[in-house]
């Protein structure tokens, strides 16, 4: 057994530069910052890293200041479809949900997908009835239809396109999609990534957090990774797996293999998002191509910090 843990979370990629926004700008880092000391109770009495990210992403979908769970963005029908993807490092079991409704943790139902099925990914409705199957409790489309997500909603469509939720144009800031990454004290790593994904987004539309590769990625031999930003540009590039291999196969360390792999998406396609990283052996690393991403971490047992 190892002598330490680290663990990472984030809520989204974006910028945050408009001072009527620092009351929220708070509300943002205490809210990671307690999430991260949750998570740290869990891994110091000897949890799993599966069973940390899957808790710390369930308080965050359970937050709805972040684009997950009750706080998800609504599609061009007014509804939530969401996303969500979760993976063992141990022996590369994942599980994952798209385009789900009614479902408070999406992270969960992936959990449960990933222990208790033969497959990795379920959709839609599709997803909707093996939730039911395991006895997960559907949760009203009041729940996710906040004022706020209206409104965001609106404004999407007088403007005919659709948003991020962290985009700089308009005058509120958000954040999105959240993820968690963690190296638990026996070495093992786990990943989880969540979202509503896009603000007025097509019917049917399935983002990277779901994708095995692209917005999560976990590998003992290598590292554990969660991305946040739009999401077809991390699908194209299969981000997340990149980040791995360039940890397992060029021996570089998580700084650098997130460094590399967002000067990769750069270059590319442009790429606009973000990504945290735990290497093999507890390193904590993350970068971004955008302003800002809001993000926590406690590398090997230490102080929290938070930042955006």
């Amino acid at each position: 057994m190892t002598s330490s843990y680290s663990l990472m979370i984030h809520g989204g990629a974006g910028a945050l530069d408009n001072v009527r926004d620092q009351a929220i700008a708070v509300r943002y880092l205490e809210s990671i910052r307690l999430v991260l000391e949750f998570g740290r109770e869990i891994l110091a009495r000897g949890g799993t890293a599966v069973e940390a990210v899957e808790s710390c992403a369930s308080e965050l979908e359970d937050n709805p200041l972040f684009n997950a769970g009750c706080g998800s963005v609504l599609n061009e029908d007014g509804q939530v479809e969401m996303d969500a993807g979760i993976m063992d490092g141990r022996d590369l079991a994942a599980g994952a949900v798209a385009g789900v409704s009614g479902i408070a943790n999406p992270v969960q139902l992936a959990r449960l997908i990933m222990d208790g099925s033969e497959h990795v990914l379920l959709c839609g409705e599709g997803a909707r009835r093996y939730a039911e199957y395991c006895g997960v409790p559907i949760t009203p489309d009041d729940y996710f239809r906040t004022p706020e997500r209206i409104a965001q909603l609106e404004q999407a469509k007088v403007h005919r396109a659709i948003m991020l939720d962290h985009d700089e144009s308009g005058e509120a800031q958000k954040y999105g999609t959240i993820g968690a990454v963690a190296r638990d004290l026996n070495g093992n790593l786990a990943a989880a990534t969540s979202t509503g994904g896009i603000v007025n987004k097509r019917l049917g539309r399935i983002g990277d957090s779901c994708i095995i590769g692209a917005g999560v990625y976990a590998d003992n031999a290598s590292g554990a990774i969660s991305t946040t930003g739009y999401g077809e540009d991390f699908i194209r590039t299969a981000l997340a797996k990149m980040a791995g291999d360039l940890i397992e196969y060029r021996g570089l360390d998580a700084n650098g293999a997130v460094e590399f792999a967002l000067k990769h998406f750069r270059r590319k396609i442009g790429g606009r998002g973000g990504l945290i990283c735990i290497d093999h052996q507890g390193q904590c690393a993350s970068a971004m191509t955008t302003k800002k991403m809001i993000h926590g971490w406690i590398e090997h047992g230490g102080a929290s910090h938070c930042q955006f």
